[in-house]
C-alpha cells in the first residue's frame, strides 16, 4: 500500500512537473487545480457506481440462494411423500396377482373363441386355398393364407403371454398349422415366376403383375407390424418376416441382367464387329423394354425398379430419380473421381503450359496486340485459360457439388503455379528486350497486354468462384493468387517506367550543370517523351495506370533533386543562384502541369514543390538568413537527411565551413521526427561515398578549429 501511495505521489509530480515548465503556466494554476478535481471527483463517482452495482450483483446472488434452498426442501418433501405412497402399494400389487392370471386366461379364451370356426376348418381351408393358388387367383387365395396364419399367430401368442417358456402347446399349435407354411412357399413361387416374366406379362394380363405387387405389399405391411410387436412383447411368429419386397427387387434385377446377357448372339471369334452388333441389340431391347415399362408398369408401380437398373431417367420423368440407388457402388465411383482428379491435373498442366507458351509468340509479333471494348490491350490468353476451367467445372458440376468445389479448388491451385510461370517469362521478356531494345517491336503494348491480363485474371477467378462455390470463405490460394497477380502487374509497369527512363537518361544528365543554367531544352524534351509513353500507358487499365502516374511523377522529381545532389554545378554568384533558382521554379511549374495533365486534375503539387523548395534555398541572397531557409525545407520535408544538406550548400557555393557546421548542428538538434505518413522524397536519394567522407573530414577539421 505504501509503495502504491509512494508512486502515485510520484506520478503526480511528474504531473505537476509537466504542467509548469514555463513560468507562463503558472497564472493557470488555479485552472490546473479546478480541472484535475474535476477528474477526481469523476473517478470517485464511477468507482462508487462500481460498488453499487457489485453489492446489487451479490444483494441478488444470495435472494437467488435462499430461494433454491427453499426449492429443495419442497422438493425433498415430495420425495419423501412418494416414497411412502409407493412402499404402502406394493402389498396391494401382490394381492392383484390372481386377477391378472385370470384376465391373461380369458384373454386366450377369447382368442380361441373368435378363431374357433377357423381352428376346426384348417384342413378345408388348406384344400380350397390350394386350388386357388394352381388356378392362379393369387388375390383370393393370399386373402384366405392371411386368414389361417392369423389364427395361427393369435394363438401362439396368447399361449406366449401365459407361458412363454411351455414349447410343447406352442409345437402343438405349430403341428397343427403345418400344412400353412407350405401354403406360403407355393404362393410365393407363383409370385416369383409371375415376376420373371413380367415383361410378357404386363404385355397380355397386367392385371396379373398388380396382383403380384399388392400381395407384396400385403406382406410388407404385416412384417412392419410383426416386427414392433416384437420390440414390446419379444414374441413374433414363424417365418416372419417374409421380406418379400426384398426378394422382389432381386427378382427382377434377375430378369434384367437375363435380358441383356442373352442378347449376346455371337462372340469375337465368330465376328469381329461383335460389340457394335451386341451394343445395338441391347440398346435397341433396352429402349423397347423401357417404353414398356413407362406404358404399363405404372400401376404395379415398379417401373422405378427398371429405370434405376436401366440408367436412362429421360424416358421417365415422373420417377424421382435422386429417390434411386446409384448406378455404381460408391467405391467405383471414389476410384473413378480419383482417376479422373489425377488426369485432369496432368492435362491441365499441360494445357497450361501450352497455352502460356502460344501466347509468348504473339508476344514477339510486329502487329500491336487485340483491344477490349474499351480500348485496353489484352490477349486471349485469359479466356482460353478460363475457358479450359469453365469446361472441366461444368463436367464437375454434373457429378455433384462436392467434387465440383473440389476441382475449383485444383483449378485455383494450377492457377497459382501457372501465375509464378507468367512472371518469370514476362521478366525474360523484358531481359530480352534489353539487350536489343529495338525489339521485339510491339515490345511496350504486349507489357500493356501483359498487365491487363492480371485485372482480366482477378475478375474470371471472382466470377468462377461466385458462379461454383457456395461459401463465400477465401480459399486457401487466393492470398497467393491475389499476390503474384499484384506482383506480375506491378513488375510490367515498373518495367515500362524504366523503358521511358532510358530514354530519359541523357536529358537527365543534363540537369543542374552549366549547359543547364546557359539555357537547354532538357526539361521540354522530358515531358514531351514522358506524355507521349503515357498516351499508350492510358490503354492501362485502372488502377495500375494510376498507380504507375504517381510512380511516374515522384521517381521524375526525385531524378530532378539527384541531379542537384550531385553537385554537377557550384554557383558562382548571387546572379547565378537567382537565375538558377529562378529555373528550378520554372521547371516546377512544367513539372505540375504535365502530371496534373495525365492525372486529370488530380492534387500533385507535393512533389514538384520539393524542387521550388531547394531554389528557394539558393535564391536566398542574405546568407545570415540561410539556416531559416533550410529550417523551413526541413520542416516540409523530414526525410531530409544530414548529407543532403550539405549538397545543397556545396551547390549553393558561398556557404563557409563554420556556417554549414552551425545549421547542420542546429538542424540535428531541433530536426522534427519523420512519421512516415508522407510520400518520402528524399528517402532513395544517396550521395556519392567520397563526397561525404571528405566532406566529413573537412568538417571535423574544421571543429578542431575552432575548439582551439
Amino acid at each position: 500500500m505504501e509503495e502504491t501511495n509512494r508512486e502515485a505521489v510520484a506520478t503526480a509530480v511528474q504531473r505537476v512537473a509537466g504542467m509548469l515548465q514555463r513560468s507562463d503556466q503558472l497564472d493557470k494554476v488555479e485552472q490546473y487545480r479546478r480541472r484535475e478535481a474535476r477528474k477526481k471527483a469523476s473517478v470517485e463517482a464511477r468507482l462508487k457506481a462500481a460498488i453499487q452495482s457489485q453489492l446489487d450483483g451479490v444483494r441478488t446472488g444470495l435472494s437467488q440462494l435462499h430461494n433454491a434452498l427453499r426449492d429443495v426442501k419442497d422438493i425433498q418433501n415430495s420425495l419423501a411423500d412418494v416414497s411412502k405412497d409407493w412402499r404402502q402399494s406394493i402389498n396391494t400389487i401382490e394381492n392383484l396377482k390372481d386377477v391378472k392370471d385370470a384376465v391373461v386366461q380369458h384373454s386366450q379364451l377369447a382368442s380361441a373363441v373368435e378363431n374357433l370356426k377357423n381352428i376346426f376348418s384348417v384342413p378345408e381351408i388348406v384344400a380350397d386355398t390350394q386350388v386357388l393358388i394352381e388356378q392362379a387367383e393369387l388375390l383370393e387365395a393370399h386373402r384366405k393364407l392371411m386368414d389361417l396364419e392369423c389364427s395361427r399367430d393369435d394363438l401362439m401368442y396368447e399361449q406366449y403371454r401365459m407361458d412363454s417358456k411351455n414349447t410343447h402347446d406352442m409345437n402343438l399349435i405349430r403341428n397343427y398349422f403345418g400344412a400353412v407354411q407350405g401354403l406360403s412357399d407355393d404362393l410365393a413361387k407363383q409370385l416369383w415366376m409371375v415376376l420373371q416374366r413380367a415383361m410378357g406379362t404386363v404385355r397380355r394380363d397386367p392385371t396379373m403383375l398388380v396382383s403380384v405387387v399388392r400381395i407384396i405389399e400385403r406382406e410388407e405391411k404385416i412384417d412392419r407390424r410383426m416386427l414392433d410387436r416384437k420390440k414390446q412383447t419379444g414374441f413374433i411368429p414363424p417365418s416372419r418376416p417374409k421380406s418379400w419386397k426384398e426378394k422382389m427387387f432381386e427378382v427382377l434385377e434377375g430378369t434384367v441382367t437375363t435380358r441383356i446377357e442373352g442378347s449376346q448372339s455371337v462372340t469375337r471369334e465368330a465376328d469381329k464387329m461383335w460389340m457394335v452388333r451386341l451394343l445395338e441389340i441391347t440398346r435397341k431391347y433396352v429402349l423397347d423394354d423401357l417404353i414398356v415399362v413407362k406404358n404399363l408398369m405404372v400401376q404395379a408401380d415398379i417401373g422405378s425398379v427398371f429405370v434405376e437398373m436401366m440408367g436412362h431417367p429421360d424416358l421417365v420423368t415422373e420417377y424421382d430419380i435422386h429417390l434411386m440407388d446409384p448406378l455404381l457402388p460408391q467405391k467405383v465411383v471414389d476410384e473413378l473421381l480419383s482417376k479422373y482428379v489425377q488426369t485432369f491435373t496432368s492435362n491441365i498442366t499441360g494445357w497450361l503450359r501450352k497455352a502460356l507458351e502460344t501466347d509468348k509468340k504473339d508476344w514477339f509479333k510486329e502487329t500491336e496486340p487485340e483491344a477490349d471494348q474499351d480500348g485496353y490491350y489484352q490477349t486471349t490468353l485469359p479466356a482460353i485459360v478460363f475457358q479450359m476451367f469453365e469446361q472441366n467445372l461444368q463436367v464437375a458440376a454434373q457429378i455433384d457439388e462436392t467434387f465440383k468445389e473440389e476441382v475449383l479448388k485444383l483449378c485455383l491451385k494450377q492457377m497459382n503455379s501457372f501465375l509464378i510461370r507468367y512472371r518469370e517469362e514476362a521478366i525474360a521478356y523484358k531481359e530480352d528486350h534489353l539487350r536489343d531494345r529495338q525489339l521485339p517491336q510491339c515490345y511496350v503494348q504486349y507489357m500493356i497486354a501483359i498487365i491487363n491480363n492480371c485485372h482480366t485474371f482477378k475478375e474470371s477467378i471472382n466470377s468462377l468462384k461466385k458462379k461454383y462455390l457456395k461459401s463465400t470463405e477465401p480459399t486457401q490460394n487466393d492470398a497467393a493468387i491475389e499476390r503474384t497477380l499484384n506482383d506480375v502487374a506491378k513488375d510490367g509497369c515498373q518495367f515500362l517506367l524504366d523503358e521511358v527512363f532510358l530514354d530519359l537518361e541523357h536529358h537527365l544528365s543534363e540537369l543542374l550543370t552549366r549547359k543547364w543554367l546557359t539555357g537547354t531544352h532538357a526539361v521540354d524534351t522530358i515531358c514531351v517523351t514522358v506524355e507521349d509513353y503515357f498516351n499508350d500507358f492510358a490503354k492501362i487499365k485502372k488502377p495500375f495506370n494510376t498507380e504507375m502516374t504517381s510512380e511516374a511523377h515522384r521517381r521524375v522529381v526525385v531524378e530532378y533533386i539527384k541531379a542537384v545532389m550531385q553537385k554537377r554545378i557550384t554557383f558562382k554568384n548571387a546572379d547565378e543562384r537567382r537565375e538558377g533558382a529562378d529555373r528550378m521554379i520554372k521547371e516546377a511549374e512544367q513539372f505540375k502541369f504535365l502530371f496534373r495533365k495525365l492525372t486529370a486534375g488530380e492534387e500533385t503539387d507535393r512533389l514538384c514543390d520539393a524542387i521550388a523548395a531547394i531554389a528557394e534555398v539558393f535564391k536566398l541572397t542574405d546568407p545570415t538568413l540561410l539556416y531559416l531557409e533550410v529550417s523551413t525545407l526541413v520542416s516540409k520535408y523530414p526525410d531530409i537527411r544530414e548529407e543532403h544538406i550539405v549538397a545543397l550548400l556545396a551547390v549553393r557555393g558561398d556557404a563557409s565551413r563554420e556556417m554549414k557546421q552551425m545549421i547542420i548542428e542546429t538542424l540535428n538538434q531541433n530536426k522534427p521526427s519523420y512519421a512516415g505518413n508522407t510520400q518520402p522524397i528524399f528517402k532513395d536519394i544517396t550521395i556519392p561515398t567520397v563526397t561525404m567522407t571528405s566532406m566529413s573530414s573537412s568538417m571535423a577539421a574544421t571543429a578542431n578549429k575552432l575548439l582551439k
